[in-house]
């Protein structure tokens, strides 16, 4: 019905719908009513401002916002300048709410009721499905332009490996705008299995209660969400339902592992890599998590990935270079700025193809399994030395009491850049700056101690649940 109602407001194939809620079954009925129009959607975080707002419509040309009613504040004044907006669809928590009648407004409930039947749209697999936005920490947001293909690709790849199965029953405390919670639906409609959607993770004892409750087989998550639970007596909720854990965004800490496992006694767990440009790259089998704690794994199944050097070179294993991706889940690139898609898709092993180069340092080991090193503009560059913040970070998460750890590069006359360290200790820890940083200097080269350690009750997180390292300096 609401495909329909799409179509009926002028939405025709390959126009762009953004979706600006917070989970809610809505925007999960937004997304396959936007794909079966035939036209391409685009998740919006609920927490994004005016003024970005405003940029990804007018940047993608967005015929339609659907949004929800609480968000009028943000997304009314990011609306006023569109030159392409027909409609803006509110949905709304209580009748109460429901905006009085305006040219161009309409109420998800009312167009839900026409009760209509949408026509064909008649697309191919080529067919732009989605633009995803990236955070744009490093100037304007870049929308990720993903086909029909790229989508179901990744759709099977990672279910495949997983094991889901129509019995399953996933928890989602993920926002649908990033693409590890979206394809938790997505997967999920593949196999048939069933998603319990939940708002965020800011309560973590009411997401337990909520696994445990609805009897959860699947919990998806990112490293602070699981440090979240356990700072919980996870031993308290039944938890026993859960037979898969997966967490990608860093690797999992040793003593997290540990404390994961406690919390859901019978799930395997998968450690898992992945960007917005390909959906997912990587994942450890779950009998080499012990033997490998730190490692990401190695490809999923139908794709091929390699490290390259500066020169673009294909290097061996037990190298240190820059990922490429080659596979059919990879973005078709990024809307309208073909300069950022050159540099991001380039020329692959086979004439007329593009390979994608994720701008993520690995190493690999003998056997080819992948660890994390830093993006290429991470790197610290310290009394002449490249440190790598991830190795710093894993060395520190290593402690006993230490929940949160980033690493940054700041400013210094003498050093060029000096490594600081943030810390987030457990409830009950009594680290201390010189305890840490005794503690690198036995697992560390010297350069690559931190000059200072500032310990913090928590550290910042992005909506997707990341540590956000650039409001820590």
């Amino acid at each position: 019905s609401l495909a329909a109602s799409w179509q009926r407001l002028g939405v025709t194939p390959g126009d762009r719908v953004a979706l600006f809620m917070a989970n809610r079954a809505e925007l999960a009925v937004a997304v396959f009513a936007t794909l079966k129009a035939g036209a391409v959607f685009m998740p919006v975080s609920a927490q994004t401002k005016p003024g970005k707002l405003a940029y990804i419509l007018e940047d993608a040309g967005a015929t339609v916002l659907i949004a929800e009613h609480r968000l009028a504040t943000v997304y009314e004044p990011a609306t006023m300048r569109s030159r392409t907006l027909r409609a803006i669809v509110t949905v709304d928590p209580s009748t109460e709410d429901i905006p009085a009648p305006r040219p161009g407004y309409y109420c998800y409930g009312e167009l839900i009721a026409a009760g209509q039947t949408p026509a064909e749209p008649g697309l191919i697999d080529q067919d732009l499905a989605a633009i995803i936005y990236t955070s744009g920490s490093t100037g304007d947001p870049k929308g990720v332009m993903l086909s029909h293909l790229n989508m179901v690709t990744a759709c099977r790849s990672v279910s495949t490996y997983l094991g889901l199965e129509r019995r399953d029953r996933i928890f989602c405390a993920l926002p649908l705008s990033f693409d590890y919670g979206l394809y938790q639906i997505l997967m999920a409609a593949r196999v048939g299995a069933t998603v319990v959607l939940e708002k965020s993770f800011t309560f973590p004892h009411q997401a337990l209660e909520q696994i445990a409750g609805r009897g959860c087989t699947v919990f998806p998550g990112v490293p602070t969400m699981f440090s979240m639970a356990a700072r919980l007596d996870m031993a308290a909720y039944n938890l026993k339902s859960v037979r898969l854990v997966t967490n990608t965004a860093a690797a999992l800490s040793r003593p997290l592992i540990r404390q994961i496992r406690r919390g859901f006694p019978n799930a395997v767990l998968f450690s898992m890599y992945g960007l917005t440009e390909c959906k997912r790259v990587s994942y450890l089998p779950p009998e080499q998590l012990d033997r490998r704690p730190e490692s990401v794994g190695r490809g999923m199944p139908n794709q091929q990935l390699y490290l390259v050097d500066e020169r673009g070179n294909r290097l061996s294993n037990g190298s240190v270079g820059e990922l490429v991706v080659r596979g059919s889940h990879v973005m078709r690139g990024y809307w309208r700025k073909p300069e950022a898609t050159a540099e991001r898709l380039r020329p692959g092993p086979v004439p007329g193809e593009h390979v994608l180069h994720t701008g993520d340092i690995f190493e690999t080991d003998e056997e080819g399994f992948l660890y994390f090193v830093g993006r290429k503009d991470d790197i610290i560059k310290c009394k002449g030395e490249k440190v790598s913040p991830i190795e710093v970070e894993r060395t520190i998460s290593r402690m006993e009491g230490v929940l949160d750890a980033a690493v940054v590069g700041v400013p210094d006359r003498l050093l060029g850049e000096a490594v600081k360290a943030y810390v987030a200790l457990a409830p009950g820890a009594g680290l201390t700056e010189a305890d840490i940083q005794r503690f690198c200097r036995m697992h560390l080269e010297s350069y690559m101690v931190p000059g200072a350690v500032e310990i913090r009750p928590e550290l910042p997180k992005t909506a997707n649940g990341k540590i956000a390292k650039q409001q820590l300096v």
